[in-house]
């Protein structure tokens, strides 16, 4: 023990730096494996348990875990997702892989934020600065049964299986930047600076150039009414099967033609394809029946990317390669889906209008029904 004393004060600075160090990274593998967990069983999982609801936790141990475990459950009510924008992507494509998927899709979905990116939770509840009242108020909004179908993406390569998204598809400079904040962990609060600056001189300009293929927008379906409508009477029955019985014979229906699709090389420094589900602007959201993928293509000055990305939110400047389209071609990319790293590949990007429904609160719900 003297020995060890001895060696500290001979050698502060070395032991100084190794303690910080040391701490540093103890707080990264808590963050990392542990936070999250803390934070479910001490604020979320008491108030699930007193709701009366027969509740199964079930605590996955590795990436993939998640969306295997949603290709084989079976008979519940409703699904809640704890932790952040991975989890639920990972939920959403086991569950929309299902073969029985037209009716498991009308199982509510809950979200309690816990991630690091928890992209959906601003859309589904009120902004929250403190991590244990936001979670608190997402599991009472769980519990209250208000709901609010949203759009999904469905992403395919040429030989996986489809991956489903709840916000986009992110591909360029910012993304592969984003992608880098954890080898700068040791920066700290300074690790969003170093890593936007760093790709900034590794590389500019950066361009990235796709391919891009893509159809006009399509007409919304109606949503769903939750309530049943009452069976007619028995005299309504009977006149409606003499009146089909006696119709006339239905019109042959007329070929459909080819659709014709758009094609465009996009250079730019970030390009972007996601749904409405973040957008709350309701000036920019279309109005009517259309379903539409907003796709963005724009460049940026080295100075506005390093202001962004100091910052630390992207704000997307209007551009003139402002799309909006059916299903999507896009190739020779590197990109993020709901913020997971996925490798280059070509890819049809397909929107599933008002597919899945999501808890949220009533205020939120009343924002989007405007």
């Amino acid at each position: 023990m003297a020995r060890l004393l001895r060696t500290v004060r001979n050698h502060w600075k070395k032991s100084t730096f190794g303690v910080c160090a040391l701490s540093c990274g103890a707080k990264w593998v808590y963050n990392r494996h542990w936070k999250a967990r803390n934070l479910f069983e001490k604020n979320a999982a008491p108030i699930l348990h007193l709701s009366g609801f027969d509740v199964n936790v079930v605590k996955t141990d590795y990436e993939g875990q998640a969306k295997k475990l949603l290709e084989l459950v079976e008979d519940t009510d409703l699904i809640i997702v704890a932790g952040g924008d991975g989890t639920l992507q990972e939920v959403v494509t086991g569950l929309l892989r299902r073969a029985d998927v037209n009716n498991f899709s009308k199982i509510p979905i809950g979200f309690i934020p816990l991630g690091n990116m928890n992209s959906l939770s601003q859309t589904l509840y009120p902004a929250i600065d403190e991590k244990t009242r936001h979670i608190v108020h997402a599991t009472l909004a769980i519990l209250k049964g208000e709901t609010v179908t949203l759009d999904v993406l469905e992403i395919k390569g040429d030989k996986e299986q489809p991956v489903f998204a709840v916000t986009g598809l992110r591909w360029g400079a910012y993304r592969d930047a984003s992608s880098k904040l954890s080898k700068f962990w040791y920066l700290g609060p300074l690790k969003d600076k170093a890593c936007h600056l760093f790709s900034m001189y590794k590389e500019w300009p950066q361009v990235y150039r796709a391919s891009l293929a893509y159809l006009g927008p399509t007409e919304r379906p109606p949503e769903e009414s939750d309530e049943k409508p009452p069976r007619p009477g028995l005299w309504r029955r009977i006149l409606r099967r003499l009146e089909l019985y006696f119709s006339s014979p239905k019109e042959e229906q007329v070929p459909m033609e080819p659709e014709h699709w758009d094609e465009v090389e996009a250079s730019a420094v970030e390009v972007t394809i996601s749904t409405l589900n973040k957008q709350m602007d309701l000036t920019v959201r279309p109005r009517g029946s259309w379903a539409a993928l907003p796709l963005t293509c724009f460049g940026l000055h080295d100075t506005v990317f390093r202001r962004e990305g100091f910052i630390g939110s992207i704000k997307l400047p209007k551009s003139p390669s402002m799309s909006q389209s059916r299903p999507f071609h896009l190739q020779e990319c590197f990109f993020s889906i709901d913020n997971e790293d996925y490798e280059a590949m070509s890819v049809d990007v397909k929107l599933l209008p008002r597919k899945l429904r999501f808890f949220c609160d009533s205020i939120k719900k009343q924002q989007m029904q405007r």
